[in-house]
């Protein structure tokens, strides 16, 4: 039986037939705005509230603690007590945090790791005077070590990503051609990722698309972010 930890949210528990799965990468892609790291605050507080160590990787600035204190209560010090930030500035820094966690991360010790924005020094690099098939290569390695450590160790892990879609020529905007939305990484983070949640956010309507699952047919949910986590829209 594949195990599951809580999402830290009923309605996405139910739409996700238990959780986030342990044992394997799932990426949840979007715009900035669309609620990705809500989505991964949530579940670091819900295994933090559990006694679960937590590793937040956040290389974003995106972690808030006031956001951690409206989702718990009274409890927040405890939970962010057992949540671990680590900031990596850098591609390299970034690596060099994923090879720690291989060699030194035991299950018994850990019940998450987070990567806020997996990408984001990864597109940083590609600006630089580095080869980008280096860059693409490494990329590819660091999200081997972490299938790695989920597999091995059975660590739910979840990063976050950002879309993008290609520039419209005139003659195709008025056409009223539509570009498909592609994650940042393409293939080599999607590959890795056995779960893919995209979030939309549409003039302010939010929704979550299932992409990608190892037992789940694609599906889409409409949902509300509020003060005490993620509700499903029409429910709340």
């Amino acid at each position: 039986m594949i195990g599951k930890i809580s999402t830290g949210s009923y309605d996405l528990n139910k739409w996700l037939f238990g959780g986030y799965e342990e044992g394997v990468i799932t990426m949840i892609a979007g715009p900035a705005g669309s609620g990705k790291t809500n989505f991964c605050i949530l579940a670091a507080c819900s295994q933090a509230k559990r006694g679960k160590k937590v590793i937040f990787v956040d290389t974003e600035g995106g972690f808030s603690s006031e956001r951690v204190r409206q989702l718990v209560g009274e409890e927040y010090e405890t939970v962010l007590g057992n949540i671990f930030l680590l900031e990596p500035t850098s591609f390299d820094e970034q690596k060099k945090c994923f090879i720690k966690l291989l060699e030194q991360i035991k299950k018994e010790h850990v019940g998450l790791i987070v990567i806020d924005g997996m990408a984001m020094l990864y597109r940083l690099e590609l600006g630089s005077e580095r080869e980008t098939k280096e860059i693409n290569k490494e990329i590819s390695h660091q999200m081997r070590m972490l299938a790695e450590i989920s597999r091995k160790q059975k660590i739910p892990i979840l990063i976050t990503n950002q879309v993008y879609s290609e520039f419209l020529s005139e003659e195709e905007w008025q056409k009223g051609v539509k570009k498909e939305v592609k994650i940042v990484g393409g293939d080599l983070l999607k590959y890795w990722s056995k779960c893919i949640i995209e979030l939309r956010n549409d003039g302010g309507k939010r929704k979550a698309c299932l992409l990608k699952h190892r037992s789940l047919p694609q599906k889409e949910m409409s949902f509300e972010i509020k003060n005490k986590g993620i509700f499903r829209k029409g429910w709340i």
